[in-house]
């Protein structure tokens, strides 16, 4: 609709694991719960700003990770180049946005309080 390219990255990944059912698994599981355990129980301590800012920085950080890892091992090029360059990037940073602040929104107060929790209880 706006110039942007469908990319199903079931599919990409379906292309490596054998089916799209597996790709749609193995994508699910690793945004629910590999990259959302990443950020509680590594990244929220480092990064900047309140929650919603830190699963922006996080999203940011993961679109960046499958541009210059993820969508070369599955043979679309660095910045997917191969499967519509730029055409094929934006959509997918706004869709790491997305996730990111959500995950910051729904998961990093909870992070944040049972840090500071944690603190407390060692100070007292």
């Amino acid at each position: 609709m706006m110039g942007m390219m469908k990319l199903d990255m079931a599919a990409r990944l379906g292309q490596i694991l054998g089916s799209w059912t597996a790709g749609m698994v193995m994508h699910f599981f690793i945004g629910t719960v590999v990259y959302a355990l990443s950020y509680a129980l590594l990244a929220y301590r480092f990064l900047p700003g309140p929650p919603v800012v830190k699963g922006l920085v996080w999203g940011a950080v993961l679109w960046l990770g499958l541009e210059l890892v993820g969508m070369p091992m599955m043979g679309a090029g660095l910045f997917s180049v191969k499967a519509g360059g730029m055409k094929a990037a934006i959509p997918a940073l706004i869709g790491h946005l997305v996730y990111g602040a959500l995950l910051g929104s729904i998961a990093g107060p909870g992070v944040g309080a049972e840090r500071q929790q944690r603190q407390v209880r060692r100070a007292a």
